[in-house]
């Protein structure tokens, strides 16, 4: 590695003073997007950011910039980093290490006194989980031109709030402006969010894509009354066709192959009383596949068997589709510069597909972009127990490194 490898203690410290910030009792993290945490995480940030130099700017969906100039500042610049907010019971290192693996970087860069010829710009993206605004990745997504700006503005949290009143009342809601930076590239650095290549023994994957997501509100509407004069058979019970319907659900899917997901992530009953048969059932579903005709096909499944089942036993059924994010092939130049750094830095990989959605889903509709994975222990994320070595994130931050600079030659030559 000699004088280009990143200062791992550094990085490791940085991403402890950042867990510090909506620590929970068990290890992890909370901080909700645009939550007093949240603004926390950004402020710590952004002083990290201006004391490396960085020039910083906030746009209309509250993305924080951070520009590291190059030797011509009029070339477009190339994009790192990932995001800071976390799942209500999430990890130190969801999101956040891609933010701080890009800060540690930056400051390698200036030990180094090397400057690209291209500027950098790490960015930490607003809501990427959609733990509290859905859908996820949604401020990537207006970056990307996939989300409209008053769309955003409106997603509602679970108490009515907005997201742009939420981003106003943080201080984070930036100026809506026409005229947006160009960009040669972007690499985002992430945890894996799976057990592969810690099963395998690799330290690095060389993500060539990301598998396609299809997410749904699942409605079942039937007839509340009292728990005991009404008999079994009597009922409009939505929780019975629940039941029927998301059982249906798993057993279409698997017959899809291995590397079909389903997951039901809520599940809730009206009035959600005890003695009460319910009037309703919502429950949410997310299903995945790296094909995109497969996936299409699990889509026309789903909707199938809602059908099937609906106005049946006098309960209606309702399928609503409230994302789709297509399966994505990330660009051959951004997966060389990772492939030739793994290989410069001589570290194990593995070319594999992304299970999980990323920001740099949407990053690669306007730019080349590519994705670096380290391992996390048993594959455990969105999870407070979630772990990774300092080794790895170490490796996985020099891979980063390395891969600008491989860029940053081939732009020259």
């Amino acid at each position: 590695m000699g004088s280009t490898g990143i200062d791992k203690d550094r990085l490791w410290q940085r991403i402890a003073d950042m867990a510090k910030i909506g620590a929970t009792p068990k290890g992890g993290v909370r901080r909700l997007a645009l939550t007093k945490e949240d603004k926390a995480s950004r402020e710590l940030f952004i002083d990290w950011c201006k004391a490396l130099g960085c020039t910083i700017r906030i746009d209309a969906m509250g993305n924080i910039f951070a520009r590291r100039a190059g030797i011509r500042n009029d070339l477009p610049a190339v994009l790192i980093g990932s995001h800071l907010d976390s799942q209500p019971t999430g990890g130190k290192y969801d999101g956040a290490y891609g933010v701080l693996a890009g800060l540690e970087v930056f400051e390698t860069l200036n030990d180094l006194n090397l400057t690209t010829t291209f500027p950098l710009e790490l960015v930490s993206w607003t809501n990427e989980e959609g733990a509290r605004f859905a859908p996820a990745m949604l401020a990537s997504g207006v970056f990307a031109g996939v989300f409209s700006l008053e769309h955003a503005y409106t997603r509602v949290d679970k108490n009515g709030i907005t997201l742009g009143h939420a981003l106003e009342d943080i201080g984070y809601k930036g100026p809506i402006t026409t005229e947006e930076p160009q960009y040669y590239a972007a690499l985002e650095l992430h945890i894996e969010q799976g057990p592969i290549l810690e099963n395998i023994g690799k330290s690095v994957g060389i993500v060539t894509g990301v598998q396609g997501i299809r997410w749904y509100d699942l409605t079942i509407t039937g007839e509340e009354t009292h728990a005991g004069p009404c008999p079994m058979e009597l009922r409009k019970d939505p929780v019975q066709k629940a039941l029927q319907v998301l059982q249906q659900i798993y057993t279409s899917i698997r017959e899809h192959g291995p590397e079909a997901r389903v997951t039901v992530g809520t599940i809730n009953t009206v009035p959600g009383v005890r003695n009460t048969v319910p009037n309703k059932v919502t429950a949410t579903v997310d299903i995945r596949h790296p094909d995109g005709e497969t996936l299409d096909n699990m889509h026309q499944i789903l909707h199938a068997l809602v059908n099937d089942n609906n106005d049946t036993d006098g309960v209606h059924v309702q399928l609503d589709e409230i994302w789709n994010a297509p399966p994505v092939r990330f660009n051959e130049k951004c997966i060389e510069a990772v492939r030739d750094a793994t290989q410069t830095l001589n570290i194990p990989a593995l070319e594999m597909v992304s299970g999980a959605g990323h920001d740099a889903v949407y990053l690669s509709r306007v730019m080349p972009t590519s994705m670096i994975f380290i391992p996390c222990k048993d594959g455990i994320s969105h999870n407070e127990n979630e772990s990774i070595r300092i080794q790895d994130a170490a490796d996985g931050t020099n891979v980063l490194l390395h891969a600008i600079l491989h860029l940053n030659t081939t732009f020259n030559s």
